[in-house]
């Protein structure tokens, strides 16, 4: 017997000639595989869930940037991957276009489109960096794949936070959200945060890359058996995690009893100046139907009141018919104030007495580009979304809201409630948090699944309860460990009764490092991969 017949076999399995033949592709039919895939990974999002799909996803574009030479190739298969992945996953945004077809239908490619392909650089620079690293001048034995993996999981992480940062930022859809189905597995987030979540769930799914590189059966198999134990990892550590914590509804705060109305109030109709009122006296009858004097606080969603209250003095008369006596009505409404001797106009959340006496007001920090202003309005001559035609205009800075017989917490207005880092103040720090949203925009579609994804990550981070009331849905009561105590389903009308959940003592190791966290898991991910190549 030679020394070659003694040696490992290579894997010479299909596995092995699809990597190849992958590689080799060129021109566009690298750039259409990379776009399907990219496509293909929104099917991992809520409310699908597929998330195994992710594994021939990641693993797919391992192998086509393997076989580019030039990082401005690499760009171009990542910016094709990315478009095929927020084109997928973001496609509901174009239903907002057609709740005033008239005017807007014929933005609607426009801007999915231009929204993707613009998101899309992010992917593209991500997978030029992986490959302007050290990592492709050798062979794809066991120990330079797994490097490349490494890498690419740093480098995603990484391309996810700046989203959530440059221009404005938009953290939608990080790969942490896929786990949403799995309460255990999201646990970890209290501890890493979701960029650091996103993290080991890419290197789970690219681990099996190793199955068409490695030299041997026995590095590429080590691979998805190391693959399957980050999952087994991430899920054990969450049950242990969830059995250590109280059961579901146990701690709550005594004497707060909480009714969230959930109108399901059609875009198209909620600003028609024949129905407005019409639509506040539903909310004020849904807020008190049976057990309204057992309630001590009501929410209505993001402008549940169609009106400026400052112009309005008899609708706060009417309006706090829905105030529980000693208690509150917390509700979405616009707000106008006055800053440098001009009127300015916010999105806003107020807290109104029982004798319709507001006692707290926050104002929108974090505005939504294109839907309540238009950046750079003076070179682009586009109507925003919302109703009117004048600009919201961003409030002065976060803040906690306190107000009598309530603990204090965080207001978050629609997607404010998608940023990791903004949903809590360097100030007094909240007990809890409130998001209110109108999602209608987008009807029975991915987004508010989706949206509410992200809501229940903030509540795990920050180890903070969340209390989420929508127009259309999905109203949900969610306790600190991100489980759902109470939910109101999508495209329901009704009323949401629940308690207000305790936060968890002393908050989360998240909660107390922020992103500096992952920005460490990032660079120790990195320096193992730089390490490995030696090998």
């Amino acid at each position: 017997m030679t020394a070659a017949d003694t040696r490992e076999p290579t894997l010479d399995a299909p596995l092995a000639r699809l990597a190849g033949r992958t590689a080799q592709l060129t021109g566009w039919r690298r750039l259409a595989l990379a776009a399907l895939l990219g496509a293909s990974t929104a099917l991992a999002l809520p409310p699908v869930y597929l998330v195994p799909l992710l594994v021939p996803a990641v693993v797919g574009l391992l192998w086509l940037t393997s076989g580019t030479t030039r990082v401005r190739a690499a760009f171009w298969v990542g910016w094709a991957f990315g478009l095929g992945h927020f084109a997928a996953g973001l496609y509901w945004i174009g239903i907002a276009f057609f709740v005033d077809a008239a005017r807007y239908a014929w933005m609607m490619p426009f801007a999915v489109l231009g929204l993707a392909a613009g998101l899309a650089i992010y992917k593209g620079l991500m997978l030029a960096a992986l490959r302007a690293l050290p990592l492709w001048d050798r062979p794809s034995g066991t120990a330079q794949g797994v490097a490349r993996v490494l890498a690419l999981a740093a480098v995603w992480t990484l391309a996810e936070w700046l989203r959530g940062q440059l221009l404005t930022g938009f953290p939608w859809n990080l790969a942490a959200t896929v786990w949403g189905f799995w309460p255990a597995a999201q646990q970890a987030a209290a501890l890493i945060g979701a960029w650091g979540l996103s993290l080991l769930t890419v290197l789970a799914a690219g681990l099996p890359a190793l199955l068409g590189w490695a030299g041997g059966r026995r590095g590429a198999w080590a691979s998805v058996a190391a693959a399957l134990g980050i999952i087994v990892l991430l899920g054990g550590g969450g049950i242990l995690r969830l059995q250590a914590a109280p059961p579901p509804g146990a701690q709550v705060h005594d004497g707060i009893r909480l009714r969230l109305v959930q109108p399901g109030i059609p875009q198209h109709l909620k600003w028609r100046d024949d129905l407005r009122l019409a639509h506040v006296r539903k909310h004020i009858d849904l807020s008190r139907r049976a057990g309204f004097d057992s309630r001590t606080h009501v929410i209505w969603p993001e402008t549940a009141v169609p009106y400026f209250l400052s112009r309005q003095p008899e609708l706060r008369r009417l309006l706090a018919r829905a105030a529980p006596e000693g208690g509150a009505l917390l509700t979405g409404a616009p707000r106008v104030t006055q800053q440098d001797d001009r009127r300015v106009y916010h999105n806003s959340l107020l807290a109104l007495g029982a004798d319709g006496r507001e006692l707290a007001a926050y104002d929108k920090v974090h505005l939504v580009p294109f839907g309540e202003y238009v950046p750079l309005r003076q070179y682009l001559p586009f109507p925003k979304l919302t109703q009117g035609s004048t600009d919201f205009t961003p409030g002065r800075r976060k803040t906690t809201l306190d107000i009598p017989s309530l603990p204090p917490f965080s207001a978050l207005i629609c997607y404010e409630v998608i940023f990791p880092q903004e949903v809590t103040t360097s100030g007094t720090q909240p007990a809890w948090l409130l998001n209110i949203t109108n999602d209608a925009w987008f009807g029975v579609s991915s987004g508010p699944y989706q949206h509410l994804a992200s809501a229940r990550l903030r509540a795990i981070e920050q180890g903070l309860p969340l209390v989420r009331a929508a127009n259309t849905g999905i109203s949900v009561i969610v306790d600190p460990w991100g489980r759902t105590l109470r939910q109101l389903g999508l495209q329901k009308v009704g009323i949401l009764d629940g308690p207000l959940p305790q936060a968890i003592a002393g908050g989360t190791f998240y909660a107390r490092f922020g992103d500096l966290i992952a920005g460490f898991l990032v660079l120790i991910v990195l320096g193992i991969a730089l390490l490995l190549r030696r090998f």
